[in-house]
């Protein structure tokens, strides 16, 4: 069996899985999207059996060198060590399968070496913004308003403000973000809520704070085109946005942000930001799990980044040290 043909196999399998509701469509996404790089690296004629674990490292290590290509524009990065560990896992599930289905003898990866190499944890962009930082984004985001001049493809303000607070303030994944519909908000007792359709098939209902609520109004009101498509965020087009899509939102939002309280951030980083200051103000930890769709509490600690002169503030407040009341 060719590399191509065990791709094309495998890729179907894991389609079938998304409709289980045992993989997410973003998930699967991601496999289909590494398998392929699989085939082109590995060579799409190449016998998969014939694969061993020294091939898989050369692979392993081509891929490395790929020019990231998540960006717009081209900007000279290579593959960052959390897309490296990416593949190798991806390309891992498939020689799982492959060796419980009979294409291969040997797993190849069982003799692989080639490890992504950790350089000192997430870029400072997929990290949270500081308060400043992020009160500053928020700010810019809260601010934009329809623009009575210029091209019809330019006049999106209101929208990418209303992007960036989702992001900032109930901390979606990005995929989340892009499927979500009109229809997923729903207001209860004066609340608006937005029903995130998650990972697995997962729904959570989070309340939105009162400013972003105002800020999707204003967007269904003056800012979305009009169009029968049922999405949420639309292009000017009228066609929903793409997952690559919302890092060039989030950069024309950072140009009207003070210098002083600019820094690049993903949407990632974004994610981080939420949990990082709910957490931080003393959010009860499984709220904030089920503001950002974790199935379990130890997953936090992965999004709670460190923020400068907190542990000033918590030592200078420390509860033992309070005074008691009365005294």
């Amino acid at each position: 069996m060719s590399v191509a043909e065990a791709a094309d196999r495998y890729v179907e399998l894991v389609r079938a899985r998304t409709l289980t509701g045992a993989l997410s469509p973003s998930t699967a996404e991601v496999y289909g999207r590494d398998v392929a790089t699989l085939v082109e690296l590995a060579g799409a004629e190449t016998v998969l059996d014939d694969l061993s674990g020294a091939d898989v490292d050369a692979i392993l290590l081509a891929f490395a060198r790929k020019p990231d290509g998540r960006r717009a524009e081209p900007d000279g990065r290579l593959q960052s060590a959390s897309s490296q560990a990416r593949f190798r896992r991806s390309i891992s599930a498939l020689f799982k399968h492959a060796t419980l289905a009979g294409w291969v003898q040997i797993n190849p990866m069982t003799t692989s070496t080639v490890m992504a190499r950790e350089r000192g944890g997430l870029r400072a962009e997929r990290r949270a913004l500081t308060r400043e930082q992020a009160q500053g984004l928020i700010g810019a985001a809260a601010s934009a308003s329809p623009a009575v001049e210029g091209r019809r493809d330019q006049r999106v303000q209101v929208r990418d403000g209303l992007i960036v607070l989702l992001l900032a303030t109930v901390g979606p994944r990005v995929s989340e973000l892009v499927r979500a519909n009109v229809e997923d908000f729903f207001t209860n007792d004066g609340v608006r809520y937005w029903r995130i359709f998650g990972k697995g098939g997962k729904t959570r209902d989070v309340p939105l704070p009162g400013l972003v609520g105002q800020a999707l109004d204003a967007y269904l009101v003056e800012g979305r085109p009009a169009s029968s498509e049922k999405a949420l965020l639309l292009s000017w087009r009228g066609r929903r946005l793409a997952r690559g899509d919302v890092q060039g939102v989030i950069d024309r939002v950072q140009r009207e942000v003070d210098p002083s309280q600019r820094r690049s951030v993903t949407p990632h980083g974004l994610r981080h930001t939420t949990a990082t200051h709910l957490l931080a103000d003393a959010v009860d930890m499984d709220a904030v799990r089920r503001v950002l769709g974790h199935s379990d509490l130890s997953t936090l600690g992965r999004y709670r980044d460190e923020l400068p002169g907190e542990l000033e503030v918590a030592m200078r407040s420390h509860p033992l040290l309070r005074p008691r009341k009365g005294e």
